[in-house]
C-alpha cells in the first residue's frame, strides 16, 4: 500500500519514525511534511494527506498533530476519507475493521513512542469485517455525496 504520512510541529518527530516503521512493513510510505520542528498550522499538512486519499493517489494516510483531533476534524472535510482518532489499540483496531478508516490521526504529545508504533502496526494489518459494516460504511458514502440532500 502507499501510506502518506504527515504531522504538525508537534508530532515532526514521531513522523519519521511512524515512516520508517510503514516502510519495515513493506509499504511505501510517503512523507508529506514538515521536515522540521518550525511552527506551522495543522489543516494545511492534513489537507495534503487528505485530498490524497481522497482522490486515490494514496491508499490511506496517517496524521500527526498535538491532540489527532485537529487533523481528523480537516481530514473528514474530503470526500471518501474516513478519518479516525486513534487513543489505543481497540480504536486503532475497531476504526479499521467496523469503519474502514482510511485515515488514523494521532496525537503527538499524548502517546508514548512504543505505544503509538504498535497502534500504527495495528491499524496497518487489520482489515475491514464488512458485512453489517459495510452497509453502514456505504450510508456514510451516500451522505456525502451530491446527490444527498438536506431534505432527504
Amino acid at each position: 500500500m502507499k501510506i502518506a504520512v504527515a504531522s504538525d510541529h508537534r508530532g515532526v518527530q514521531i513522523k519519521s519514525k511512524i515512516l520508517a516503521l510503514v516502510s519495515d512493513l513493506g509499504h511505501q510510505a510517503l512523507d508529506f511534511g514538515p521536515q522540521d520542528h518550525e511552527s506551522v498550522d495543522y489543516p494545511d499538512y492534513g489537507a495534503r494527506v487528505a485530498k490524497a486519499v481522497s482522490r486515490r493517489e494514496v491508499d490511506r494516510g496517517i496524521l500527526i498533530c498535538g491532540t489527532g483531533m485537529g487533523m481528523c476534524i480537516v481530514a473528514n472535510k474530503f470526500r471518501g476519507v474516513r478519518a479516525a482518532t486513534c487513543h489505543d489499540d481497540v480504536t486503532a483496531e475497531l476504526s479499521r475493521r467496523h469503519n474502514n478508516a482510511n485515515v488514523m490521526c494521532l496525537s503527538g504529545d499524548l502517546l508514548g513512542e512504543p505505544f503509538a508504533m504498535r497502534m500504527v502496526e495495528i491499524w496497518l494489518t487489520t482489515e475491514f469485517e464488512g458485512a453489517r459494516h459495510a452497509r453502514r460504511v456505504d450510508k456514510i458514502s451516500h451522505y456525502e455525496s451530491e446527490e444527498f440532500s438536506s431534505n432527504s
